[in-house]
C-alpha cells in the first residue's frame, strides 16, 4: 500500500481562552500560506494523536488542531462543566476568527465527523469542503449500537462487552449504562475508579479495529489519557451527545452545495457504517467510500490511505 506523508512539526501552537474558564490547546502545521483545513479530533475526550498530519500533504495545506474542552493540553482536565455540543461548536468559531480565516475545510474522524457537520451546519459560509472518517450521527440507534448489549458491537464481540461491563449491574438501556458508569467514576476508592475508566476505554479500544496488537494496549497508555475519553464520552452519551434526534439527517440540506468526501471502514463496529451510507444519500455532493478491509481507526493502514487519497482530490479541487 502507498505510503502516507510524513509527520509534520507545528510552526505554532498556543493557548486560546474561550469561554466559562475554559482554555484551549491548539497547533498549526504544513504551509501557514496553504488551503485551511481544521482538524477536529474525536471521542469527545480523545485529544490529538501524533501522527494526525500524515494524512496531508503539507506543502499544500495550513493544518489547524485543537484539542476540545476538558482533553490533552486543554484545561481545566476532565472538567464537564459548561461542556456541551453547544459549547464545543462556539469554540470552533472562536478559533476560526482568532486565527483570521474567513473559510476552511473540516477534517473530522467519529466524533470528530459529528462536529464537522454541526458547525458546517451551523455556519455553512464559513466551509469549503468536508472530508469526513467513521461518521457518528448522534441518534440514539447510533449510541445503543455502541454501548448497549443490543447493539451490533456488543452481538459482535459479546467477550469484550462482558469485560466492558463487568462492574456494573444487568442494565438494558443507554442511559442507564452511563448512570452506573458515572458512580464508579466518581467514587472515592482511586483503585475501583481507575479499573471503571480502563473499562470504559478498553472497551472502544478492542472493537476499533480488525486486526489488534498483541498484548492488552491498555497498558499502552497512561491513566490521564483514558480518564478523559472515558468521562467525556459517557457524560455525552448519557446527554444523547446534546443533539436532537435526527438533526444532522433533517439539516443536511443546509450544505448541499458543500464538497464531501466520506470514508468508511465496512466492519466499524463504533460507528455503524449505516451512518455514512444515509448521509452520503441526502447529500448529493458528497462521495462515500466504503473501506473492504476495516473497522473504525485511523490506525488502520487502509483507513488511514483512503483519507490521504480524499485530502489529495480536496487540494486539487480547490488548488485550480
Amino acid at each position: 500500500m502507498p505510503k502516507l506523508y510524513t509527520s509534520s512539526i507545528p510552526f505554532k501552537h498556543g493557548m486560546l481562552p474561550v469561554s466559562d474558564g475554559h482554555w484551549l490547546y491548539y497547533e498549526q502545521s504544513g504551509n501557514p500560506n496553504g488551503i485551511p483545513v481544521l482538524f477536529i479530533h474525536g471521542g469527545p475526550g480523545a485529544g490529538l494523536s501524533d501522527d494526525y498530519t500524515r494524512m496531508f500533504d503539507t506543502s499544500m495545506y495550513h493544518i489547524i488542531a485543537y484539542e476540545q474542552r476538558g482533553c490533552g493540553r486543554s484545561t481545566p482536565f476532565a472538567s464537564l462543566a459548561h461542556n456541551t455540543t453547544a459549547h464545543l461548536l462556539a469554540d470552533i468559531t472562536v478559533l476560526r476568527e482568532h486565527l483570521q480565516i474567513p473559510k476552511w475545510i473540516i477534517f473530522g474522524g467519529s466524533w470528530g465527523a459529528t462536529l464537522g457537520l454541526l458547525a458546517a451546519i451551523n455556519e455553512p459560509q464559513t466551509v469549503k469542503g468536508l472530508i469526513l472518517r467513521g461518521v457518528f450521527l448522534g441518534r440514539q440507534q447510533d449510541i445503543e449500537w455502541y454501548i448497549c448489549p443490543h447493539g451490533g458491537a456488543a452481538q459482535m464481540y459479546p467477550e469484550h462487552y462482558e469485560t466492558f461491563v463487568q462492574d456494573i449491574p444487568p442494565l438494558t438501556e443507554a442511559s442507564d449504562i452511563c448512570d452506573a458508569f458515572f458512580e464508579l467514576f466518581n467514587q472515592k476508592n482511586k483503585f475501583y475508579k481507575a479499573n471503571a475508566l480502563r473499562s470504559w476505554y478498553g472497551w472502544e479500544d478492542r472493537i476499533s479495529r480488525i486486526q489488534h496488537p498483541y498484548g492488552d494496549p491498555l497498558y499502552n497508555y497512561n491513566l490521564h489519557q483514558i480518564a478523559s475519553l472515558a468521562m467525556l464520552e459517557c457524560h455525552y452519551l448519557k446527554h444523547h451527545c446534546f443533539i436532537e434526534e435526527n438533526f444532522i439527517l433533517e439539516n443536511v440540506y443546509k450544505i448541499a452545495h458543500i464538497p464531501g468526501y466520506i470514508v468508511h471502514g465496512r466492519y466499524d463496529m463504533i460507528c455503524k457504517i449505516e451512518s455514512s451510507y444515509t448521509l452520503q444519500l441526502l447529500w448529493p455532493n458528497s462521495q462515500l467510500t466504503i473501506v473492504p478491509d476495516a473497522g473504525h481507526s485511523t490506525s488502520e493502514p487502509s483507513i488511514a490511505f483512503s483519507l490521504k487519497m480524499a485530502t489529495d482530490t480536496m487540494a486539487k479541487l480547490f488548488n485550480n
